[in-house]
């Protein structure tokens, strides 16, 4: 479903790309994904070193390369770390990654290759209820409004996780990003869209505004192609029609 909102979200996404490349933040080529930012080791770090990630015990995480040390991290902190399979591209949408199953590094683990040959795939009514929501962002603001890259998937995450009560309205949503993807202006948010609670750079850790959460799927927000695309989303649909 083409809005007005989705056309300013992608003009945002494109200078954003184009900055990023042009100060040499991140490797040529990010146009399309979330952006591999310089200095992504030290923002898992400044994260690791936070209450709110010590006191977790189930992240979940999306399984774009930004967010990779933040997986790894994870792993080696004893957590229990659930991490979306691409594009939710099986009937299963998820990998499990248990840190004392493992049978590879943790670095080994967290990569999303990897993790496609090691790690077993669960359905969302198997996973344990998540503490902390790990997310990518392409630009994200000091309220916690959130541009990812525009397929949508984090945001369809989100929702299928709060249908089965696997996260809460309080659970925390956290994005790692560069500096330079921490934008001081309003960006445009729709009614399936979440905010981040917090941001956390190489250099800083931004508390944002109060949480905005989807309640679940807004079917309507949802084409025909999307749904025909998503296993999980086409046998819902089924159950929905039946």
């Amino acid at each position: 479903m083409s809005t007005e909102a989705d056309g300013a979200k992608q003009q945002i996404r494109e200078r954003m790309w184009d900055l990023l490349e042009r100060e040499r933040a991140v490797e040529p080529g990010v146009h399309g994904y979330i952006p591999a930012f310089e200095g992504a080791d030290a923002a898992a770090d400044r994260l690791a070193a936070l209450p709110v990630w010590q006191r977790a015990q189930v992240v979940k995480s999306v399984p774009d390369r930004a967010q990779q040390l933040v997986r790894e991290r994870a792993l080696l902190d004893g957590k229990l770390l659930y991490m979306a399979v691409p594009m939710l591209a099986d009937e299963l949408p998820f990998y499990l990654l248990d840190p004392r199953l493992i049978t590879v590094t943790a670095a080994e683990a967290a990569s999303r290759t990897t993790a496609a040959e090691v790690a077993p795939k669960v359905s969302v009514e198997e996973m344990r209820p998540v503490d902390i929501v790990v997310c990518g962002s392409v630009a994200v603001n000091r309220d916690g409004a959130r541009l990812g890259k525009g397929a949508g998937y984090s945001d369809i995450e989100v929702a299928l996780l709060r249908e089965a009560a696997l996260i809460s309205p309080t659970t925390v949503i956290v994005t790692t990003a560069h500096p330079m993807q921490v934008v001081d202006e309003p960006l445009p948010e729709t009614e399936h869209d979440f905010s981040v609670d917090l941001i956390v750079t190489p250099d800083e850790v931004i508390e944002c505004g109060p949480p905005r959460r989807p309640s679940g799927l807004y079917w309507d927000h949802l084409t025909q192609d999307k749904i025909a695309t998503i296993p999980i989303l086409t046998m819902r649909a089924a159950t929905r029609r039946g």
